[in-house]
């Protein structure tokens, strides 16, 4: 699913950059939407990283260490960004490579709370989709509060397995709230378009994600099959193609223009609501058939888990950070001018570039990180789970 998610991206910004994605009809509107790949990293990380935090409370499981945690985080992304930042700013930005501040600010992944920046949109130039990287960390510093605070929600149901995965749900849907909650700030009094960029706007994506956790963990914690969360389980592997039958629906209907016009003007509340509404179903409904995929060779098995899409997942992340810098070399060196047109032409080199550029990146920072990882990361133990027992 990250191979599909940074795939989808790197399509989005060619569309348009060469301006399909502003051409009229289908094929454009379809192009234009492509930034709903966002939503679906959002969402993978509230369901992956959430999972020992529900497992620890449904399971009684070992606990999360958050000092581990951080550190694993910090590792896994911030040595392959940095790379990435430094190569952008002496290529695009000379300017400001002597302005301290301005390296802080982006080696921290902080410049989404920057109103007044030197750059234009985003950020400087081949780093305008790191917004959606601060808004991921963003999201993992607040983890350990927000799962802190939801366990403790939980835990006033009583001990009783399915009431506390019940009230984990609720406490999520306070969470998909705050995001329309917010949405609805950004344009009260007056139309605020930098806060579309803050963590607020994003939770609802991350709430269906860490949903998607509790369902694991509830399905794991209750061997009964006559339980809520199994018969869930055997709903999804009765008709796996459906949820993404459904993502499709949602997706085409947030092609169309109630959820605002493409890329220019200022649209209206409503449409902002409507995005955050259909880019979740969307979302949801991918990761649905993923996380619980029918048992033994299923379709959704051969599709998601063969090498090549393995391959991909793996070096996702370099796909990711690298595809701007990729779209703009390749336009510097074919003296390309933006929206000029020549999507396919475009893409092909263009993916290539992303992809060189990403496997490198993996063979020669990540995997050396991760492996930094488990050498020099401290030698924390995990605290144990509610009611098990201390041990030396």
């Amino acid at each position: 699913m990250r191979a599909v998610a940074s795939l989808a991206v790197l399509v989005f910004h060619v569309a348009s950059e060469s301006g399909a994605a502003l051409r009229e009809g289908f094929t454009g509107a379809l192009l234009s939407r492509g930034d709903v790949a966002v939503p679906i990293f959002f969402a993978l990380s509230g369901l992956l990283l959430y999972r020992p935090y529900a497992a620890a409370l449904l399971c009684r499981t070992p606990a999360v260490h958050t000092l581990a945690y951080l550190w694993k985080r910090a590792v896994r992304i911030l040595p392959a960004y940095w790379l990435v930042v430094v190569v952008a700013m002496f290529i695009w930005s000379r300017d400001h490579t002597s302005d301290a501040w301005s390296w802080l600010t982006l080696l921290t992944l902080n410049q989404n709370y920057v109103t007044e920046a030197w750059w234009f949109g985003l950020g400087p130039k081949g780093l305008a989709q790191m917004w959606s990287l601060s808004v991921e960390v963003a999201f993992y510093v607040l983890l350990p509060l927000l799962a802190a605070g939801l366990a403790a929600f939980a835990r006033r149901g009583g001990a009783d397995v399915h009431r506390r995965a019940r009230r984990l749900l609720a406490g999520l849907g306070a969470l998909i709230a705050l995001s329309y909650v917010w949405t609805l700030l950004t344009y009260y009094p007056e139309y605020r378009p930098f806060l579309n960029s803050w963590p607020p706007r994003s939770m609802i994506f991350f709430a269906v994600g860490m949903a998607l956790a509790v369902v694991l963990a509830w399905i794991r914690a209750t061997p009964d099959a006559d339980s809520p969360a199994r018969r869930f389980e055997r709903a999804v592997w009765a008709s796996p193609g459906s949820w993404w039958l459904v993502a499709a629906l949602a997706y085409a209907v947030a092609a169309s223009p109630v959820t605002g016009t493409r890329f220019l003007g200022i649209d209206g509340v409503w449409s902002g609501l409507f995005e955050l509404t259909l880019y979740a179903i969307v979302a949801l409904c991918l990761l649905v058939p993923a996380t619980l995929p029918p048992p033994g060779d299923s379709p959704v098995k051969v599709l998601l888990a063969n090498p090549v899409m393995s391959f991909l997942g793996r070096i996702s992340y370099g796909v990711f950070l690298w595809q701007f810098v990729a779209i703009y070399l390749w336009y510097g060196f074919t003296e390309q001018q933006q929206f000029s047109g020549n999507f396919l032409g475009n893409l092909v080199p263009v993916t290539v570039m992303t992809l060189v550029m990403a496997t490198l990146t993996y063979r020669f920072v990540e995997q050396p990180a991760q492996r930094l990882n488990r050498l020099m990361r401290p030698p924390l133990r995990p605290e144990p789970a509610e009611g098990s027992e201390r041990r030396p």
